[in-house]
């Protein structure tokens, strides 16, 4: 009989035992020895469907297909800018993948320059260091004003919530304009600092406590002791 032995969001280490039964497949994290399914490394259980997963606590962004990121331009080179998503290559985002027309030899600084920072999307990624990026999309965008601070990439899809909920919760009561990207980044923009401020320890809040158990709960409870204390 198929069984799972520990629980959703439970925190476990390399070799633990998470469900057993051959109605449960490994996902990423995780491995099966026999009719068991182990950890593969330190993080929080993740059940998706017949998938058990485990999250990486930390590391470093691993770019993904599809992946929506926030990154600095930090050269711009002929036909291309490179771009810092915060993993150890740089992306390429190529000329032909910006919604402007660029005449032939044009200067591209005059376009996003450096230390620029935009909303992008990764379309391709070969062996973790070809990484190419477009901004041909809804959302994408060179990002101006607001604030941007940095999060543990594995910590992402738990600020995210299910659905966008956590997020969506978050900027209903900061009344704020966020983006959060796949590789750790958030932007964060308001009708005032007050509210960015407010955004900002909330997520990091998330952050620091999203292996707890009734997260969403606790969360709701900060914003709404917020709103009633006119923060």
């Amino acid at each position: 009989m198929s069984k799972l032995i520990v629980e959703e969001r439970n925190v476990v280490v390399p070799g633990e035992k998470l469900a057993t039964g051959m109605e449960y497949l490994p996902g990423n994290g995780s491995f099966r020895e026999g009719e068991d399914i182990y950890s593969s490394q330190l993080g929080l259980v993740n059940v998706s469907g017949r998938f058990v997963k485990v999250i990486p606590l930390t590391g470093k962004y691993n770019p993904r297909e599809g992946d929506i990121i926030i990154g600095k331009i930090t050269d711009v080179s002929f036909g291309m800018w490179l771009v810092d998503v915060g993993c150890a290559y740089f992306a390429c985002l190529n000329v032909r993948e910006v919604p402007e027309f660029i005449d032939k030899g044009a200067d591209l600084s005059n376009y996003y320059d450096f230390n620029e920072t935009v909303i992008a999307q990764v379309i391709k990624v070969v062996r973790s260091k070809d990484i190419n990026l477009t901004l041909k999309g809804q959302g994408l965008r060179k990002i101006k004003g607001g604030k941007i601070i940095e999060v543990t990439p594995s910590k992402v899809p738990r600020i995210i919530g299910k659905q966008g909920s956590m997020i969506s919760m978050v900027k209903e009561y900061t009344k704020c304009n966020i983006v959060v990207g796949q590789n750790g980044k958030i932007w964060i923009k308001g009708e005032n600092v007050e509210d960015e401020v407010r955004a900002t320890e909330i997520i990091l809040k998330i952050e620091n406590e999203s292996h707890t158990h009734g997260l969403t709960d606790t969360i709701k409870k900060a914003l709404e002791e917020g709103t009633k204390n006119g923060l």
